[in-house]
């Protein structure tokens, strides 16, 4: 079992949360039509970086988005911080 850190709650262990998407992915623009093509790999294609990675999570406790820094490789927790704070 892991310990993640939400940056509103404090250390909780990882079962209280849930990935929520890749930092800095763009959703198509929807006020045109969008291509099939563009739209499935909006949903579905991921990076996959290998190491240091910055992913959205969800704390389901506190229902609050933040910021996940980690190593992919290690699975290691390097920090976290709210959206708000990541977005200055």
């Amino acid at each position: 079992m892991q310990i993640f850190p939400c940056p509103f709650c404090g250390p909780r262990n990882e079962t209280e949360f849930h990935f929520a998407g890749e930092l800095g992915k763009v959703r198509p623009a929807t006020d045109e039509k969008i291509a099939a093509q563009d739209w499935a790999t909006y949903l579905y294609a991921q990076r996959n970086d290998k190491g240091l990675v910055r992913e959205v999570w969800i704390h389901l406790t506190c229902s609050e988005l933040f910021v996940m820094e980690r190593d992919s490789e290690t699975m290691k927790v390097l920090g976290s911080r709210s959206l708000r704070e990541d977005a200055q």
